[in-house]
């Protein structure tokens, strides 16, 4: 059963979206099925066939058709019809009114949401690599417009400010706000073993650390030790986090972030102050964990959390009673939402666009996703974006404090090196060249912005 909504009585929104034929793009184009004031009118991809395979796939009565001029794509959408194409260079955007970008890369995701704004569109930002490098000048460019720039719901970024927001509106204190890693670690006490992402590796010996003990950051550590060969950490989530970030003034506690292995209910005790034998050193801090649970108990399904500071000891003894992740010794509580479900939650933004009754706080320059190098580097050595997690060789993301000398992470896809980088530093813009000219004088615009104080930067080794 499909209950009404008000939003299914509102006039019709023809949305146009980039990077169409990815995961994500079939989640939203599957949900549009399911919302039918939301228009998929034109869809973008350099791969027409394979989105012309997905509406197979999906069913429907949809006329589509490939267009690769203006004419072509207004007759495509003519009475309700969708348009295919290979970039948007034929898209007629006074037939758009809400530009969702999912293509994940920054240069053409960087001038897709630039065309949208300069010609009217609201824009649904998914492609978090894109708003970590322009979404201060962007936001900056739909606001003089009148015009509205909000992350996606459905990705990790958006549900989390969605949290924060109404754990501010209460009159909570936040201690820390971040997310689980895309992939559980499930330990089977059984075999030993514990499978990750689909890898697994013997560490017998989390059997005897599924309790946080007495000493929860030695606790953590071993945890650490025994699952060093699984790789946890990815560039997907400090892009995330910078996301958030930006978006906050929430900070990271080390460059890299965290990633404690930790059980749902041990959130509170691990996201607490270092005197209280948790693992932050500062307050408002933004991080990462990996879930770690048993086979068949739920999983926190790269979902979103926030530590929240106890008031009344009587209200939260009542609220562990019923279930609540409360702190062991009742000083901190955990909140969270244990799901991300991508583009099925993307029709609350494209929503919110449209009419104007959302919202989401203005980026700004406040943190930076930037990249460390591994390894000396050499001139000449070029950088590509690559893999599920879109990762660079040679270099660590990692969230430091804004500098406009220090290059951001993903303005290095499909740049080179023009002088050496040693092992350690940061690679800086004047150490690259071959720069998409569309992000560089996007991240350029947006380092004047005025930024929200913070602490120091974490050190490398932290």
């Amino acid at each position: 059963m499909i209950h009404s909504h008000p939003v299914r009585d509102q006039g019709p929104v023809r949305v146009a979206l980039t990077g169409a034929n990815g995961g994500y793009g079939r989640t939203l184009l599957a949900q549009l099925q399911r919302t039918p004031e939301l228009i998929p009118t034109a869809l973008v991809d350099p791969d027409v066939e394979g989105i012309r395979r997905t509406l197979g796939e999906l069913g429907g009565d949809a006329r589509f058709a490939v267009a690769t001029t203006g004419d072509e794509f207004r007759e495509a959408v003519a009475d309700g019809g969708i348009a295919l194409l290979r970039d948007a260079a034929a898209l007629d955007w006074s037939e758009v009114d809400v530009l969702v970008e999912g293509t994940g890369q920054v240069r053409v995701g960087t001038a897709y949401a630039e065309e949208a704004l300069a010609n009217g569109t609201h824009v649904v930002m998914v492609s978090k690599e894109v708003d970590t490098v322009s979404g201060v000048a962007l936001a900056a460019k739909a606001e003089a417009a009148g015009l509205r720039y909000l992350p996606g719901d459905g990705d990790q970024p958006a549900n989390l400010l969605r949290m924060v927001d109404w754990i501010s509106a209460v009159g909570l204190d936040i201690v820390a706000i971040g997310k689980s890693g895309e992939y559980d670690l499930v330990f089977d006490p059984a075999t030993g073993t514990v499978e990750h992402a689909g890898v697994t590796i013997e560490a017998p010996g989390l059997a005897e650390l599924l309790d946080l003990g007495a000493e929860p950051r030695s606790t953590l550590s071993r945890r650490a030790e025994l699952v060093a060969g699984l790789k946890r950490a990815a560039a997907a989530d400090l892009c995330e986090m910078t996301v958030v970030a930006m978006r906050t003034g929430a900070a990271p506690d080390a460059e890299g972030l965290h990633y404690p292995v930790a059980r749902i209910a041990e959130l509170a005790d691990v996201y607490a102050a270092h005197e209280d034998g948790g693992i932050l050193r500062r307050d408002g801090v933004v991080d990462v964990f990996s879930a770690l649970r048993l086979p068949g108990e739920a999983s926190f399904a790269g979902g979103v959390f926030a530590v929240v500071r106890t008031g009344d000891p009587v209200t939260w003894e009542m609220l562990r009673a019923k279930g609540h992740v409360i702190s062991r010794d009742g000083k901190y509580a955990c909140l969270y939402w244990p799901y991300h479900a991508m583009g099925v939650e993307t029709p609350l933004t494209i929503h919110a666009a449209a009419s104007g009754t959302g919202s989401s706080p203005r980026p700004r320059p406040t943190t930076l996703l930037a990249a460390r190098a591994v390894t000396a580097l050499e001139p000449g050595t070029p950088f590509r974006v690559t893999g599920h997690h879109h990762e660079i060789d040679g270099v660590s993301p990692v969230m430091v404090a804004p500098d406009a000398a220090i290059a951001p992470y993903y303005l290095l896809g499909d740049a080179q090196l023009r002088r050496s980088v040693g092992a350690g530093e940061l690679v800086r813009l004047d150490d690259l060249e071959h720069l998409a000219p569309e992000p560089l004088a996007a991240y350029t615009a947006g380092t004047s912005a005025p930024s929200v104080r913070r602490g120091p930067t974490p050190g490398a080794g932290e």
